[in-house]
């Protein structure tokens, strides 16, 4: 019987006959004929297709293969899903964080592409190999990969789609028709509007989004279309100082209006700025004369790879992660003691109580809580009543950026404490009858 391994390379001489064969089936396009030797070649359109596909037979408990949408010449922009899909959870009972990559938005940046699919082997052979990394990781995440968003353009072995329009310049944020090939308008071409549809449908609560191109060197995070420094700077800042002092002192991680050149309506750019995901764009070096390579891919591209798996084994980090430590009710005062886990600042927390229905009876104005930080509030309580089987509840952002996720969490009731307080059930006296009932019991004494 054939090994997984064997049946690939099987399939993948095969793809290759046949790519050649339908070579002339798409006007415009010709299929590239790579070394059969998959860490020396660059894939085309049909020999990834034959890939992804032999990796959701092969290991069907952890890949899943869908459909993004199709390309302007009908190639389907395929995304691997990758994670233990026998745990809907993670053990704790909490959902699995998720992690978004693509690669190939511009068709003749190989390596980038390459790079996408070097991430999900890693994490689809380390798992059937025992890796102790690969299995935590998908037994706690869900990855999706579209490794080659702009086919077409990939099997014509140039940068922009078959419309001619560069893709990363046409997302629906700080769109502009001053940039080169930017379209006729923010998601005019399909390859674009399935990303952003999949962004919506499968990865909206993502915490991490990383796109793969082929250039200046660099890990480069927002924002492009202005040298600013992006909300959260603290996070990437974080993450550009753990790089230079545990993977490579070498890599450049900075803004990349900066650090590559100024630009519009990029991917990057609408993955944070409009879905709030913390976002990077990984720019291998350009150094690709031909469609295949001497060097191994797992070698030429292992810095890069080192990276990655970084970003996503810490990926429970890149978001705030509050802990309400202890809750005090001192009359018409909350004191609140929140502890942040995670690597982002919040901007505007808040204390929510709600009866047992859940109507919400009161809410503390927003506070901020700093990242891997303890923070102390006092919250003005005075339109506080609390009521029977009333529950406390967090709320906040999981990054300044302002298009970051809501979340809601429930507070332990073992961590608050109630003192002097108003109440619905037991009402307590007023100074006035407290006085009259004085009053009253001297003046019963004395006539007595």
């Amino acid at each position: 019987m054939q090994s997984p391994q064997e049946r690939r390379v099987c399939r993948s001489a095969a793809g290759l006959l046949l790519a050649v064969l339908l070579a002339t089936a798409a006007p415009m396009v010709e299929a590239q004929q790579p070394d059969p030797l998959q860490e020396h070649w660059y894939h085309n359109w049909f020999t990834l297709t034959e890939d992804i596909m032999a990796w959701e037979e092969d290991f069907p408990d952890i890949v899943r293969v869908v459909s993004a949408g199709e390309t302007l010449y009908g190639r389907d922009q395929w995304v691997v899903q990758i994670s233990d899909w026998s745990l809907t959870n993670k053990s704790d009972g909490t959902p699995k964080e998720q992690v978004y990559i693509d690669g190939g938005h511009h068709g003749n940046e190989h390596l980038g592409t390459e790079l996408a699919f070097l991430t999900a082997e890693f994490y689809i052979e380390g798992w059937a190999a025992g890796d102790a990394e690969a299995i935590r990781v998908l037994q706690n995440t869900e990855l999706h990969i579209m490794i080659m968003l702009n086919a077409d353009g990939n099997d014509a072995d140039t940068r922009w789609n078959m419309n001619q329009v560069d893709l990363n310049r046409n997302y629906d944020h700080h769109w502009t028709e001053d940039e080169t090939a930017s379209g006729d308008g923010p998601f005019s071409e399909p390859e674009t509007a399935n990303n952003a549809a999949y962004m919506s449908e499968w990865v909206a609560d993502a915490d991490l989004y990383v796109t793969m191109h082929t250039g200046t060197w660099i890990l480069a995070y927002p924002w492009g279309f202005t040298p600013q420094m992006p909300p959260d700077h603290e996070l990437f800042t974080h993450i550009a100082d753990e790089v230079h002092a545990n993977i490579s002192a070498d890599l450049p991680v900075r803004n990349a209006n900066a650090g590559i050149y100024p630009t519009h309506g990029t991917s990057r750019d609408y993955g944070y700025g409009v879905m709030g995901y913390p976002c990077f764009t990984f720019e291998t070096d350009d150094e690709q004369f031909l469609l295949w390579t001497v060097q191994s891919l797992s070698d030429r591209l292992a810095v890069e790879l080192e990276v990655m798996r970084y970003l996503i084994d810490n990926v429970w980090y890149w978001r705030a992660r509050l802990d309400v430590r202890s809750l005090e009710v001192r009359g018409e005062v909350v004191e609140v003691d929140v502890v942040n886990y995670g690597w982002a600042s919040t901007a505007n927390a808040s204390i929510h109580y709600s009866d047992s229905d859940g109507e919400l009876l009161w809410h503390s104005a927003p506070f901020g809580v700093n990242a891997s930080n303890d923070s102390q509030a006092f919250l003005d309580a005075s339109n506080l009543t609390s009521v029977e089987g009333g529950t406390w509840s967090l709320h906040y952002q999981k990054r300044v950026i302002d298009a970051a996720v809501w979340v809601g969490e429930p507070i332990d009731g073992g961590v608050v404490d109630i003192g002097a307080k108003k109440s619905a059930l037991l009402p307590a006296p007023s100074l006035l009858l407290s006085l009259i009932a004085l009053i009253g019991a001297a003046l019963t004494r004395r006539e007595n």
